[in-house]
Parts: structure tokens; C-alpha cells; sequence
């Protein structure tokens, strides 16, 4: 008994010592201030082609757009606009991750989050599998494997982990007194952020198809069998049922293997008190609804917009709630600490 018990402690030590935070100082606060210039970057790009996308780039271009000047600032931005927004809120996530859990976690939960989401882009595009017949086109940059833009599964690290930080202020955390409860709690989280994360693809995938960012290569109804016609045909402004599922999926197992890395009291603790990710979240909502809306998508940007406010809303206001005073969470939401 006496030795058990001491393994028992040692391993708990172990567990605390690596879940302890990131020493305070002048390093970990520069860390979060350059989350929130990131941040802020990203936030500008978006809304600036938020207001692209929704006036000028639709239909005959406006005599100034025509002039030399503006056609090689647009070449530039039609280039780099994309892949830079996308860039800096990865970078946005991964130093706020650093400042809150530490160098070391923060670039595992990248990696981990990029080779994962890659295989299965990679695997979409190639198959068809999880999500459906489709294809990038060649508007969001440098394509790894020549399939997959390097930018979508750079986005799945950061959206992921705004959904798991939202997560930590939704649902509970406890200690448990056996693995299966800790495991049965990291899939009810996993679930949960690959729900979350789903949420934004109500909007961004009927904008990115109208917009000509990816295409879907749907068979004829007539050609389909019945199995295909439920799963993989139009359901939504040209977007199978099966995209849902392959975003869930993919999603739920992403974040599993995150909170393999990082386990969610730690999240709870150390990142979901912060604004940064859930302003991160909801900026990357305004460009899709504002393309759905343009174009007479009113369901995607209805619904969309609903999916999007439904866990910030619940996560603002859990927040609130724990909060000590309303004015000192507005405080954390701007300086991202």
C-alpha cells in the first residue's frame, strides 16, 4: 500500500508540475500583446473584404477600380489579402495559446491540430471522403499536395481552439476519480467544439462556393442512388449534407487529440476567461454572413449568424455570471489577458 501510494503522489506531482502555467513576466505579457496586434490585423483584413466582397468586387467594376493604380492594388490584395488574414489569426491563437499555456503546448496544439486537419482535407479532396466531392481553387493560395490551400487547416487550429475555449466557459470541469471519467468528459468537450466549430461553416461554405473559393462536384440527382441523394446531393445553397458531417467529424477528433495536450480544466483555467478567442471567433463570422447577405443567401446568413451568436452568447454570458464585476471581463476581452 505504501508504495502504491507513493507512485500514486508522484505521479500527481508530475501531472501538476505540467500543468503548471507559464511563469508571469514581461515575456508571457508580451506574448498576449502581440495576440491582440494579431488580432487586431486579422480583424481589419476581414472587415475590409467583408466590404470588398459585399460592394465594389460584385458585378461591373466602378470606374476607379479600372484605373492602373487600383488594378495593381488589387492583384496585390487578391494575392496576399487571404493567406495574410488567415496568417495572422493563426498567429493571434498561437500566442495568445503561448501566453496562457506555455511555448511548448501552444506549438503542439498547432501541429497537431494542422497534420490532423490536413490529412483530412487532403483525403477529402483526393476521395471525396468525409466531406463530399469538391475542389480549391487556386484563390486561397500556395495548395499543399497541389489540393489543399496551406490556410484551411491553419484556420482549423485557431477556430478550434476559439470553440474549445468557448467550451470551458459552457460546460463543467471536475476532478475525477477514474480515467473513464476524464475521457467521457474530453469527448463531451470534443463534441462540443466540433459543434461549434460546424456552426461557422453554415455561412462560410455557401459564401466560399459563390464567391468561386472551392466548388463542389455534385452528381445529377438522376444519377445518384438513394444513399447519395440523402448525403451527398444539394441541400444547402449547392453544399451536401455530407460537408456537415465531415466538419463534425473531423472537428470532434481534432479537438479529442488537443485535449490530449491540453485537458479541459486546464482550458477552463488559463484560456476560456479570456476575450481574444471569442472576438477571434466571431471576426471570422462577419465575412461569410456579409457575402450571404449580399447575394441574396438569406438563410445561410440568417442561420449562420445564429449559429455563430448561439455558444458566443452562452459563453459572454457565463462569463458575466463568474465574473466578479462586468467591467473587469470587459477589461480581460481588450487587453486578451
Amino acid at each position: 500500500m505504501g508504495v502504491s501510494a507513493g507512485l500514486h503522489a508522484a505521479a500527481e506531482r508530475s501531472r501538476r508540475t505540467a500543468d503548471a502555467p507559464p511563469a508571469a513576466g514581461s515575456g508571457r505579457s508580451t506574448l498576449l500583446t502581440l495576440a491582440v496586434a494579431c488580432l487586431a490585423g486579422h480583424a481589419a483584413l476581414s472587415l475590409v473584404s467583408a466590404y470588398a466582397f459585399s460592394t465594389f468586387l460584385v458585378g461591373p467594376p466602378p470606374a476607379w477600380l479600372q484605373e492602373p493604380a487600383s488594378q495593381a492594388a488589387l492583384r496585390i490584395g487578391w494575392r496576399f489579402g487571404g493567406p495574410t488574414c488567415v496568417v495572422l489569426g493563426a498567429l493571434a491563437g498561437l500566442l495568445h495559446a503561448a501566453g496562457k499555456l506555455g511555448g511548448r503546448k501552444a506549438l503542439l496544439l498547432f501541429a497537431t491540430s494542422f497534420a490532423i486537419s490536413l490529412a483530412s482535407e487532403l483525403l477529402g479532396t483526393a476521395t471525396g471522403y468525409p466531406f463530399g466531392p469538391y475542389a480549391y481553387t487556386d484563390q486561397l493560395g500556395y495548395k499543399i499536395g497541389g489540393l489543399v490551400p496551406f490556410n484551411i487547416p491553419t484556420s482549423w487550429f485557431y477556430m478550434l481552439y476559439c470553440s474549445l475555449a468557448i467550451c470551458g466557459r459552457v460546460l463543467p470541469t471536475r476532478e475525477h476519480a477514474s480515467r473513464a471519467g476524464e475521457r467521457r468528459e474530453k469527448w463531451v468537450w470534443a463534441i462540443t467544439a466540433g459543434l461549434v466549430l460546424t456552426a461557422w461553416d453554415v455561412s462560410m461554405d455557401p459564401a466560399m462556393v459563390r464567391t468561386t473559393h472551392w466548388l463542389w462536384n455534385l452528381a445529377p440527382p438522376e444519377a445518384q442512388t438513394a444513399l447519395q441523394r440523402a448525403f451527398v446531393s444539394d441541400l444547402f445553397y449547392g453544399m451536401p449534407l455530407s460537408n456537415w458531417i465531415g466538419w463534425l467529424l473531423t472537428g470532434t477528433v481534432v479537438a479529442r487529440v488537443m485535449l490530449a495536450i491540453v485537458p479541459p480544466r486546464v482550458f477552463a483555467e488559463r484560456v476560456s476567461p479570456s476575450g481574444l478567442p471569442l472576438v477571434l471567433y466571431a471576426v471570422n463570422g462577419v465575412l461569410p454572413i456579409a457575402i450571404c447577405v449580399r447575394h441574396g443567401m438569406v438563410w445561410a446568413a440568417a442561420l449562420g449568424a445564429l449559429a455563430m451568436l448561439l455558444p458566443l452568447a452562452l459563453a459572454l454570458r457565463a462569463g458575466w455570471r463568474r465574473s466578479p464585476s462586468g467591467a473587469a471581463l470587459g477589461r480581460v476581452a481588450v487587453a486578451g489577458d
